[in-house]
């Protein structure tokens, strides 16, 4: 059994090291925050002040694969999460009825929830853990390292105290210093692929009235315009979030900051208006958030592992713009396999950094893919122009065989070229299209027009 150092305390570190433990290793967990979330989830929510992670505040719907990672590793998280007001959300819950079954159906399920009560469930669960040591408040400030070529990291400093180690598991975030203490102590150069992101997202959280409406009805959560996403999420305990999507470069964005035009904007689309007709109780400012990219840091080159002792992994290994929500999925993911392997790992990381190309990367390469299509569309208010690309996504909400292809490709169960290139899928669109003679792509969302009147000059 290994002796593991979990640098940072985010979901990430916080499975990790909860992983780890329950396989007998012995774990100590640094984090540089005192703070760690408790029973008041609106006061950690709405009240903890966390420049670190601007993320944190911002709605999530967390995917497929946290969940059967957690089911599968840790069932009593699970559970604890359920009990704190997280939700279950299939995808087929759409058309009321599912679908006859077919294997795999059952994981298409997304949690809604916030990320405070995961946080909140993982940490609980980790006081118990006799084999996990939680060091709070506890920066660490440096790495030691032992002989060897390449570079063998043996343990972190934190204040005064050394803290050996048979494996480090940097887990510090998009803004670990990690990798700079390699090259400071003459490794090897990790390996960065960085896209910037030109998307701004602005979020407002809401509780539904306990006297009040409850049902928006059989709404999508998003709606679009040519320079402008729209969407809800819905989440624990009553409360969701209504989120703004937009170029980084839109002269309105700093306008949406006023709640009172955030909400007038909001309401030009029909997934947002549906929810807000239920006059909720607003429970939060407008919150915002821009400056982001998507970037992988590999600790490993064309020679090999940079650095041995020593493996990264969440958003210090793979950081993604969270329009795919694929943050938390692929952090646990990784932590999963890290808790599997984590004796062979420790001895050689070559392995790891293997699968994490393999496994990982490719959902990497397909949100860049992505965002750069979407900043483009939006920078530049495009129309929409593919009838069959627009016409697969307006079927998935009538047939299920397409709908089943969305999931698989949302929930990372298989790349898109996979999941909708099928003969089945094919038919299901173009027959689709032959009882849509008269479609054509089109926004739901205001026009720019209508967008510029409700802002002021």
């Amino acid at each position: 059994m290994a002796r593991v150092a979990v640098i940072g305390g985010g979901i990430s570190g916080l499975g990790t090291a909860l992983m780890l433990g329950r396989r007998g290793h012995t774990v100590t967990l640094f984090e540089q925050d005192a703070r760690e979330a408790g029973d008041d989830l609106d006061r950690d929510f709405y009240h903890w002040d966390r420049p670190r992670s601007p993320q944190a505040v911002q709605p999530h719907s967390f995917l497929a694969p946290v969940r059967t990672v957690l089911r599968t590793e840790t069932p009593d998280v699970y559970a604890d999460l359920l009990a704190r007001g997280a939700r279950e959300y299939h995808d087929f819950d759409w058309f009321g009825e599912h679908p006859p079954h077919r294997a795999g159906d059952e994981d298409l399920v997304t949690l809604r929830t916030r990320r405070i009560v995961l946080e909140a469930a993982l940490a609980a669960a980790l006081r118990r853990e006799r084999t996990v040591e939680i060091l709070r408040g506890r920066r660490v400030h440096a790495l030691t390292f032992g002989e060897g070529r390449p570079h063998r990291v043996t343990g972190v400093r934190a204040g005064e105290e050394t803290h050996p180690a048979d494996l480090v598991v940097d887990a510090a975030g998009r803004r670990s210093p990690v990798p700079a203490w390699l090259v400071a102590a003459g490794c090897r150069r990790p390996v960065v692929d960085s896209h910037r992101a030109g998307i701004a997202y602005l979020c407002r959280w809401y509780r539904l009235r306990a006297d009040g409406p409850r049902d928006p009805g059989r709404v999508k959560t998003g709606s679009a315009a040519p320079f402008a996403i729209a969407g809800v999420f819905p989440s624990d305990n009553d409360t969701f979030a209504v989120n703004l999507v937009l170029s980084t470069g839109d002269p309105t964005r700093g306008a949406l900051t006023d709640p009172a035009v955030f909400e007038a904007a909001t309401r030009r689309f029909p997934a947002t208006a549906a929810w807000l007709d239920l006059d909720p109780e607003p429970h939060s400012a407008v919150l915002a958030m821009a400056g982001l990219d998507n970037r992988w840091t590999s600790l490993a080159d064309d020679d090999g592992p940079v650095v041995t002792g020593l493996v990264n992994a969440g958003d210090s290994l793979i950081h993604t713009n969270p329009t795919l929500g694929h943050g938390a999925a692929l952090g646990l993911r990784a932590a999963q396999y890290l808790a599997t392997h984590a004796d062979r790992i420790a001895a050689d990381p070559s392995g790891y950094h293997t699968w994490t190309e393999q496994v990982l990367r490719p959902w990497f390469d397909a949100q860049v893919t992505a965002d750069r299509s979407n900043e483009k569309r939006l920078a530049e208010s495009s129309p929409l122009s593919d009838r069959r690309a627009a016409a697969l996504g307006a079927c998935a909400f009538d047939d299920p065989v397409v709908m089943r292809a969305r999931a698989e490709v949302r929930h990372l169960v298989r790349p898109a070229h996979e999941a909708y290139g099928t003969d089945e899928v094919d038919r299901h669109v173009t027959a689709w299209l032959d009882a849509h003679p008269d479609f054509s792509p089109a926004h739901d969302g205001p026009t720019r027009d209508q967008w510029d009147a409700l802002l002021p000059a």
